[in-house]
């Protein structure tokens, strides 16, 4: 199994018991990730049109703010993925594709 890092070089930071420029970024994508999931809450559970479509408004500019925050992390390397085989990509590709047929419409 060949499994490919995707990531940058990793900023440097310093070890010491101050919060680092990794421990402000962490702490920044960790609170939009949480407030993306009560905004999720907030939005399933609302029934007044008005203040669904402000909540609306703001979910969406705190997915793009916690998507800018991971873009930022990765730049710096302070995030590595790992390269898919084509082989597990086409397994899913191919088990996912044939629920569609599952779907009460098409």
């Amino acid at each position: 199994m060949n499994q490919q890092k995707i990531k940058n070089p990793e900023l440097q930071v310093p070890k010491t018991p101050q919060m680092s420029e990794r421990d402000f970024i962490n702490d920044q994508l960790a609170t939009e990730k949480y407030m993306s999931n009560a905004y999720t809450v907030a939005l399933n559970e609302l029934s007044h049109d008005q203040l669904y479509q402000d909540i609306s408004s703001i979910y969406n500019e705190t997915q793009n703010c916690q998507r800018t925050i991971y873009n930022v992390m990765f730049k710096k390397g302070f995030y590595a993925l790992e390269a898919a085989e084509q082989q597990k990509l086409s397994e899913a590709y191919q088990q996912f594709s044939g629920y569609q047929s599952q779907f009460p419409y098409q």
